[in-house]
């Protein structure tokens, strides 16, 4: 019979270390390493396991797979992100900052699949407070059941009994196992819950999501093994102060990485954003200086966004660069790009970006909408109304060609734009639309010369 076993854990990054340290050697953290229980006694080990039948190796030939459809999401957003729809037996972990609307989207997602068996496990809220959030969201699901339970033991044998096509546990770091002695949300709390609803389930082929904390960093809380383990990772983010939310899939075992859904946070809970470009440039104001549109792409999605920017003369001795929703040192490469081979003197002036309705967006196809913004402002000179860019800006000032270009003019056309500048590189501009002007550059001079006479 084995003997329980503990070690040293981290309580901010899940480091494990066999004796107690003042400072954790991953992290820099101090006094935060707990005694956790690792290794259990044969009878504990033996509970761990839903299924008691053993499995026998076998050839690839012999596997038996049985072929059963996606289930259909009700909401067109969480439905592209997740790959088109939810596969049986996977596990979905959901990750967001405070307050972003981690719960709200959750339950709302359990109301709205009104043909799936639904079970909503809260460990963080009482009866009375999902009762009017449920109100507030004015839905109705007689197939959506509410469990307020923290103990997996008891969240496992009621979800057996009941037998739902998806469960929703909200959130992990209020689970605990009483076979371990420590609180919940440490590192082996965390887990040991994981790890016994990932069993249950591929053993049952329930659908499961996992709402997760995030630390100060921004990263998901709890040992990096969590990420590891789950099928899927969702991450929930967007400005508090803006309307708008982001859905992005870190990881997908059964889709694509780069889908983003959107979200407009409404008092009667989370709306999907169909068609985010037409919405994000509907309150453009007057025509001013430093605007530049963008045709950039996540995912299969194509999106206009607004570029603004701001340059002025600095004045302390060093400029400032701000950035909001775009990479700050990016554009500490694009102004030296501007300064180095265009001959733009901005060395001394002060540069703030910000991209419109509070998205952020990595796609290198901005590059050309920011510097076009940049050279607006600097140079006071408006932007035709009517004109988009896109294209990726080169250390040597080339404008570089992006993928998918056929889809972003498509947008821009669709959107009523009538001219769009791309590079000169691209070459499969195959289903160009006669209603807009297709413009390629092939240096940034060449573009200054064009945009702005």
């Amino acid at each position: 019979m084995s003997k329980t076993k503990t070690a040293f854990f981290c309580q901010e990054c899940g480091h494990e270390s066999p004796k107690w340290v003042g400072k954790c050697p991953n992290c820099g953290a101090w006094n935060t390493y707990v005694e956790e229980l690792v290794v259990k006694t044969d009878a504990q080990s033996k509970r761990l396991s839903i299924n008691t039948k053993s499995n026998k190796p076998r050839t690839v030939d012999q596997l038996e797979t049985e072929m059963r459809p996606r289930m259909n999401v009700v909401d067109s957003e969480f439905h592209r992100v997740l790959g088109g729809g939810l596969v049986y037996g996977s596990v979905i972990l959901f990750g967001g900052e405070p307050g972003i609307g981690k719960s709200t989207l959750m339950l709302q997602f359990a109301l709205q699949q009104q043909d799936l068996k639904t079970l909503y496990v809260s460990g963080e809220e009482s009866e009375e407070q999902i009762k009017l959030r449920v109100d507030r969201l004015g839905m109705k699901n007689p197939k959506c059941f509410v469990l307020m339970e923290t103990r997996v033991e008891q969240i496992i044998n009621e979800a057996l009994e009941m037998q739902p096509d998806v469960l929703v546990v909200d959130s992990i770091q209020t689970l605990y196992n009483s076979d371990i002695e420590s609180s919940p949300g440490s590192v082996s709390q965390v887990r040991e819950s994981a790890g016994r609803l990932l069993r249950f389930a591929k053993e049952t082929g329930t659908v499961v999501f996992i709402v997760g904390h995030i630390t100060k960093e921004g990263t998901l809380a709890g040992p990096k093994l969590l990420e590891h383990m789950v099928d899927t990772v969702l991450q929930f983010e967007g400005d508090r102060h803006h309307v708008y939310r982001l859905l992005r899939t870190p990881k997908n075992r059964f889709g694509s990485t780069n889908e983003l859904g959107i979200y407009e946070m409404e008092g009667s809970g989370l709306k999907p954003v169909d068609n985010p470009s037409q919405i994000l440039l509907e309150n453009r104001g007057e025509h001013l200086s430093g605007i530049a549109i963008a045709a950039t792409l996540e995912g299969m999605r194509p999106m206009l966004l607004e570029i603004q920017a701001l340059v002025s003369t600095a004045v302390y001795g060093t400029p400032q660069r701000s950035t909001t929703g775009f990479d700050i040192r990016r554009l500490n490469m694009l102004l030296a790009v501007l300064e180095k081979r265009c001959g733009f003197k901005l060395a001394m002036k002060d540069v703030f970006l910000n991209v419109a309705g509070g998205i952020k967006v990595e796609d290198p196809a901005m590059d050309l909408a920011v510097i076009t913004a940049i050279l607006s402002s600097g140079e006071d000179i408006a932007i035709p109304a009517r004109t988009c860019f896109t294209g990726e800006v080169g250390l040597s000032g080339e404008i570089r060609p992006v993928a998918r270009i056929d889809q972003r003019i498509a947008e821009a056309a669709k959107l009523g734009f009538e001219e769009i500048y791309v590079s000169s590189y691209n070459k499969g501009l195959t289903t160009v639309s006669k209603e807009i002007r297709v413009v390629q550059v092939g240096r940034v001079d060449e573009l200054f010369g064009k945009v702005f006479g």
